[in-house]
């Protein structure tokens, strides 16, 4: 069995690499060629804490991957000075269900949703977009800016978020890194990080909207990849409404984005309102933006064919790079 550390996965997962790979999972769910059951949560309440259990099978045309991510949620670790999130993922042989590596699951979740974001990014955002607006300066604000700025040639970035020091920490050290472009500046409100964005990622734990619906611009795209519950809330309803609205998968989102489950319930969206999985518009089964003046939404719960796909692009590359550590099992 193979095992893979963080920065070994990191090594492992190039971005546009991985933006491909989440392209041909989006694709394999949205076939129905992909098994992905929804999350099971564990409650764990004597210390108010949550494991989220994520298998998936995925079936393409050029191989097959087996996989499950556990995450572990523990909010009180970081006064123990232990990280608030913990995940594993354990991948298998997809022929014969031999255990084939451990990998590090906070990494490859950064880097996993970061390419999601890519991939709608790539299929949605307009060819011309040139400014990115990143909401939340934790890990997963980094990976959404490193992939919009692998799929479109982004010349100035803005971040927001409620910690300032954090936003300055951001700054200091993504900015002109790879394809991220020199000018990136924290901002100091959520409208000045919005007002010129062509594309705007949400990465945070909301439980209200982080900008407001009349501050962005027309043609806008928007990839919401923070809020994975009910009662978590990033794009404002509004938005939402007048938005053309693309998704991970169907039943993931309708299960646990408040984003779509608010407006649904104050009746300001139907299930209809949902045009597109990612995966119809890969396969040319759906269509994607319409004008350049319309609003995109992408928004992504995180599925577990993710995992799996990203899992099986780190094995290989692992094993080309000689990277990890082999060990008996």
């Amino acid at each position: 069995m193979l095992v893979l550390n963080a920065d070994e996965v990191r090594k492992a997962l190039p971005m546009r690499e991985t933006i491909e790979a989440m392209k041909k999972a989006y694709a394999s769910l949205s076939d129905g060629q992909a098994e992905a059951p929804l999350r099971t949560r564990l409650s764990i309440p004597t210390q108010n804490a949550l494991s989220i259990f994520m298998p998936a099978y995925v079936h393409t045309d050029e191989e097959d991957a087996l996989a499950i991510k556990i995450v572990s949620i523990f909010p009180d670790n970081p006064a123990r000075g232990l990280p608030y999130i913990e995940a594993a993922v354990i991948a298998f042989e997809a022929e014969t269900g031999k255990v084939s590596a451990l990998l590090d699951g906070g990494s490859l979740t950064a880097i996993r949703t970061g390419a999601g974001s890519g991939a709608a990014i790539d299929l949605l955002a307009r060819k011309d977009s040139h400014t990115v607006a990143i909401f939340g300066a934790g890990a997963q604000g980094r990976t959404q800016l490193e992939a919009a700025c692998s799929v479109r040639k982004i010349e100035k970035a803005w971040v927001y978020d409620s910690d300032a020091k954090r936003t300055e920490t951001f700054v200091d050290e993504m900015a002109g890194h790879g394809a991220i472009p020199a000018d990136l500046k924290p901002a100091s409100s959520s409208r000045e990080a919005v007002k010129y964005a062509d594309i705007i990622c949400t990465a945070t734990t909301s439980n209200t909207p982080v900008f407001a619906d009349a501050d962005i611009k027309p043609g806008t795209h928007i990839s919401a990849i923070g809020s994975y519950t009910p009662e978590m809330v990033e794009v404002p309803p509004e938005t939402i409404q007048r938005a053309r609205v693309f998704v991970d998968s169907r039943s993931a989102v309708l299960a646990e984005a408040g984003d779509l489950i608010q407006p649904m319930k104050s009746g300001l969206i139907s299930e209809a309102h949902v045009r597109a999985e990612l995966g119809e518009i890969i396969l040319g089964r759906k269509q994607g933006r319409d004008s350049e003046m319309e609003i995109s939404y992408f928004k992504s719960v995180g599925v577990a064919v993710q995992d799996a796909m990203a899992a099986q692009l780190a094995l290989r590359n692992a094993k080309a790079m000689r990277l990890g550590r082999e060990i008996e099992f």
